[in-house]
């Protein structure tokens, strides 16, 4: 396995290779991205354990989207199953899942409590869905330093965690140097990875135009909120069908087993 530089540009390639993908089989992946959904929000439901066995699964269910993706990119219809890729492939690479998972909950919780220091917990409680959130809080300073400590220690895990999934599966690397090799490419190709977040950025700015738009030349107001949520999420599927070229792009070797 060996690291690949990639242009800029190739960041607006994956964002448009996940949408054509997702079209080919929009029912399965559109599917298996409410699965993950529900089992984050089923997972997040256990008393007490419930957000730290979310993000300990959150890994390995990540990794069945990408799975979902490939199958869908080479013209086959993924099976429900395939959301559980991570843990369906050997007891070894099983661990090495619950390994990530539990390693990813621990930094995303590190960061929590980070932020938790910094304003006596209001923004973890406003973020985790624990609070509603009023413009008295947000515009709060404390408020405001909190969300940018916890998003300063958040960006990092993300790159440590971006390809770890996948590299464990397809490229056989142990948990912890699959972190170090998922960072490394995220930091070498910076500048494929910022196109990429700008382009989806874009996608949901233009679809947040176009169905205001719509809704404001039918005078039916009610109508974008009621198909703004729907659309939103048909976006975040995309997002996450995009994921798999991210990885595919960045590593020389092919992702066959």
């Amino acid at each position: 396995m060996k690291l690949k530089l990639v242009p800029a540009r190739t960041g607006f390639l994956w964002a448009k290779l996940g949408v054509r993908t997702f079209f080919k089989q929009p029912i399965a992946l559109a599917g298996m991205f409410f699965m993950f959904m529900a089992l984050m929000t089923l997972a997040s439901l256990v008393p007490y354990l419930g957000l730290p066995l979310a993000m300990v699964l959150l890994p390995a269910i990540t990794l069945g989207l990408m799975a979902g993706t490939r199958e869908a990119m080479e013209g086959r219809f993924p099976m429900p199953k395939v959301l559980l890729t991570g843990f369906l492939s050997g007891k070894q690479e099983a661990r090495a899942m619950v390994l990530l998972g539990v390693l990813y909950a621990a930094g995303f919780l590190g960061a929590m409590g980070v932020s938790y220091l910094v304003d006596g917990g209001d923004f973890a409680r406003v973020y985790l869905g624990g609070a509603m959130s009023s413009r008295e809080m947000m515009m709060d300073s404390d408020f405001q330093a909190a969300m940018w400590v916890f998003l300063g220690l958040h960006l990092p895990l993300s790159l440590l965690f971006w390809h770890a999934p996948a590299l464990v599966h397809w490229q056989g690397l142990p948990p912890v140097k699959s972190l170090f090799f998922s960072f490394v490419a995220c930091l070498r190709n910076f500048w494929a990875f910022a196109i990429f977040g700008m382009a989806w950025v874009s996608f949901l700015l233009l679809a947040l135009v176009v169905i205001t738009t719509l809704a404001a030349l039918l005078g039916a107001g009610d109508m974008a909120g009621d198909i703004l949520f729907p659309a939103l999420m048909m976006l975040a599927a995309m997002f996450f069908t995009s994921l798999y070229f991210t990885f595919r792009d960045c590593f020389e070797a092919d992702v066959e087993a």
